[in-house]
């Protein structure tokens, strides 16, 4: 009896460590698990503090669906980072409107699409939905989804409830923490309420010569003979504009790249364009009161090397010039500088 009262304890007293263990483990992990969700970094939890939440994380896929549902808003920007410039106080006074600009670094051409789905699905009947066209939405071949930054997909999916399941991570933890400083006003947002956010170096140092080293034509393959080119990502596109109610305004149009990244004549890269550009004149034709403006062409603000600071990525008054030429196009009006060329006009508005 005492041999077996005595090998026993020690089993009784391990079991007793591993409950306690088990005990302070579980403790902080259930006050972390209810700070993440009180705070609810991203805005998109069904319960959570009724305070004022501010875009913190770097990553606009995580930042941006908060906005996305934010009822201020009536209209939108989905496009890249070559489309985030545009103001959407400048928009709000050109159009009428009330715009958040949801544009996301290297987004590819489906992040954009669930983007606006889930604008749409918040507002279903949205005052004017403008994409911005770049290479992303020209890319031939199999659908690219993803990019190497992370993508939230229960942030848009239709089932909020899902994300109790998703915010037990450090990331999580550390964005909201971000966001309990937001909230306290001692740290500052990384974008605006409305998306906003000029991501470009002061213009005031601005540097020509250095800009210019930057705008030299990348090397590119010949044109082929009867080249097939599959942009399967456009079906993404025309689903999304067939879901549009005829009130809403559509407005595409491919960005400014300087001359330099536009495709050169007798090139492989010059058929994908076109290509791409007639698939997508299609689609615009399709939904009455969608206009398609081009401003990928060679023209006053792509041919002038002082307008870039990459060749993507134009200064602050090329944006504010790029929203007047949108405006414009929207009425159907033809550029008088030559800026765009109207692909499709506005029919039926």
């Amino acid at each position: 009896m005492s041999s077996s009262t005595s090998s026993s304890e020690p089993t009784a007293a391990w079991a007793r460590f591993l409950r306690l263990l088990l005990l302070f483990a579980a403790v902080p992990a259930a006050i972390a698990y209810a700070f993440i969700a009180l705070v609810d970094p991203w805005g998109m939890l069904p319960l959570s503090l009724p305070l004022r939440r501010e875009t913190v994380t770097t990553n606009q896929r995580f930042s941006y669906p908060m906005i996305a549902q934010d009822p201020r808003f009536d209209s939108v920007v989905v496009g890249t980072s070559t489309s985030r410039l545009l103001r959407p106080a400048q928009l709000d006074e050109l159009f009428g409107a009330r715009f958040a600009n949801l544009s996301m670094n290297s987004g590819t051409a489906w992040e954009q699409a669930q983007l606006l789905a889930l604008f749409t699905r918040r507002h279903p009947a949205p005052r004017v939905v403008m994409v911005g066209l770049d290479k992303e939405w020209c890319e031939s071949g199999p659908l690219r989804r993803l990019t190497p930054r992370p993508f939230p997909e229960w942030m848009y999916g239709g089932n909020p409830w899902r994300g109790y399941g998703e915010i037990l991570n450090p990331f999580a933890a550390e964005e909201a923490g971000k966001q309990a400083l937001a909230m306290l006003r001692l740290a500052r947002p990384r974008y605006g309420r409305d998306g906003y956010a000029d991501f470009l170096p002061n213009d005031a140092r601005y540097d020509a010569a250095r800009a210019a080293q930057s705008l030299v034509p990348p090397p590119a393959a010949p044109a082929a003979a009867d080249p097939a080119f599959e942009f399967p990502q456009h079906a993404l596109l025309a689903e999304r504009l067939a879901a549009l109610p005829a009130v809403t305004r559509a407005v595409l149009f491919f960005v400014p790249y300087h001359v330099s990244l536009q495709p050169r004549p007798g090139t492989l890269d010059e058929q994908r364009m076109e290509a791409c550009r007639a698939a997508i004149t299609r689609i615009a034709k399709a939904r009455p009161g969608t206009a398609l403006a081009d401003f990928m062409i060679p023209s006053p603000i792509t041919r002038e090397d002082t307008h870039y600071w990459d060749p993507q990525h134009y200064r602050i008054g090329i944006a504010e010039r790029l929203a007047r030429g949108l405006a414009a196009a929207a009425e159907g009006h033809p550029s008088a500088e030559g800026d765009y060329v109207l692909l499709v006009p506005p029919v039926g508005h």
